[in-house]
């Protein structure tokens, strides 16, 4: 008898929208590049991070805490919900919490953005936005940047162009201010103008992850320009300025409750840990002690910007805990080589290089490897 023909089992496989999805590749672990290397440590300047050590209040309430993750945290978490309320002088129906502040645009595209209607941002700005818009079946409207000083590099927001691109798909429009990767802002009255020239269905998110290191005073508290406008809310993280990157939490403050009440319905249950949520009401307690820590972030980046000015790269003024180095087509190349010299920063092909403001001694060490970088490089970098 002939042997009965195998049939081909069918394969499963992701949607076409996931599958063609680049994958998030996150700064490199600092331990692992040393090790490659062959050097005792590596400096990473890739991730945002704060160059201290947790907040003491911080690893008192984790501890206090632990005791308790046998059971499941506060789904609503309402006492950080209330800390929050509180500090922002808004109502705890105004908020929506999540698991960072990623996560929280995720719960966003999930509760605004249908198949076929569109999420609208400036770009180069953070890698997420299309990426969620790709999953949620949406578009994208792609915004390019413009150089905020003369003659200097696409850096900035062009809020006119962004309104203009809106129409009646546009769902969701981010405007990451101050913005990653680049670290400008655009100001109060270009900001009020732009939000007062959306419609009233769209949803504009001020995503401020970095609003903590603000120093110039015409850069505008998101939270303010929320008011009295129900389609507007204000995106904050504790990843950042507040130490927590570790632990994971985001929120989102909206105008309309009705608003917060959707993202509120898009959390994964339980995802904010009850390890996060202590540690952040505890950090809140500690603002003091951030705005220190802060203010050394922001005296450092002063320093940082002025080095970086004084080998000839065109650095814009930055209001996040990073700086931009638009290298272009170098980018690549100089990253890999800072890269050998167990220097992690992040590089965006064919565009620039974001580097963390790190302590002065990292950043020393950063700078001695990118002047070795440059005096190995025939051409340089400057100017590119």
């Amino acid at each position: 008898m002939r042997p009965t023909a195998l049939r081909r089992s069918p394969v499963v496989s992701a949607r076409p929208a996931v599958a063609a999805m680049p994958a998030y590749r996150p700064g490199r672990n600092a331990a692992d590049l040393a090790r490659e290397i062959g050097v005792p440590t590596a400096v990473k300047l890739a991730s945002n991070e704060l160059p201290f050590p947790p907040l003491p209040a911080v690893l008192a309430a984790i501890a206090a805490t632990a005791a308790e993750t046998t059971r499941y945290p506060d789904n609503g978490a309402a006492v950080l919900t209330r800390a929050l309320a509180d500090r922002y002088d808004v109502a705890p129906q105004q908020l929506a919490l999540g698991c960072g502040a990623v996560t929280v645009c995720q719960q966003l595209t999930q509760a605004f953005v249908d198949p076929g209607t569109s999420i609208a941002f400036g770009w180069r700005s953070f890698e997420m936005y299309p990426l969620l818009a790709q999953v949620a079946g949406g578009r994208t409207q792609q915004v390019p940047l413009v150089p905020g000083t003369p003659g200097g590099t696409a850096d900035t927001f062009d809020l006119t162009a962004l309104a203009a691109a809106v129409d009646e798909t546009t769902r969701l429009v981010f405007v990451c201010n101050p913005n990653n990767p680049t670290g400008t802002a655009v100001r109060r009255a270009e900001l009020e103008t732009f939000l007062d020239a959306v419609p009233a269905d769209t949803l504009v998110v001020l995503d401020e992850a970095y609003r903590e290191f603000v120093t110039d005073p015409g850069v505008p508290d998101g939270v303010e320009l929320m008011r009295g406008r129900p389609n507007v809310a204000v995106l904050r993280t504790f990843s950042k300025a507040w130490g927590l990157a570790g632990l994971r939490v985001g929120y989102l403050i909206a105008e309309d409750p009705a608003v917060a009440d959707a993202v509120r319905r898009t959390l994964v249950p339980f995802s904010v840990s009850s390890l996060a949520q202590a540690a952040a009401v505890a950090a809140l307690a500690s603002e003091d002690e951030v705005r220190e820590r802060v203010a050394a972030v922001t005296t450092e980046r002063t320093r940082l910007t002025a080095a970086l000015r004084g080998r000839g790269i065109g650095v814009a003024d930055s209001q996040a805990n990073f700086v931009w180095l638009p290298l272009g087509e170098r980018t690549v190349e100089v990253a890999a080589a800072l890269e050998a010299r167990a220097v992690i920063t992040r590089p965006f092909p064919g565009e620039g290089l974001r580097v963390t403001v790190g302590s002065p001694a990292e950043d020393d060490v950063f700078l001695g490897a990118l002047d070795d970088v440059l005096t190995s490089t025939a051409a340089g970098v400057a100017g590119a």
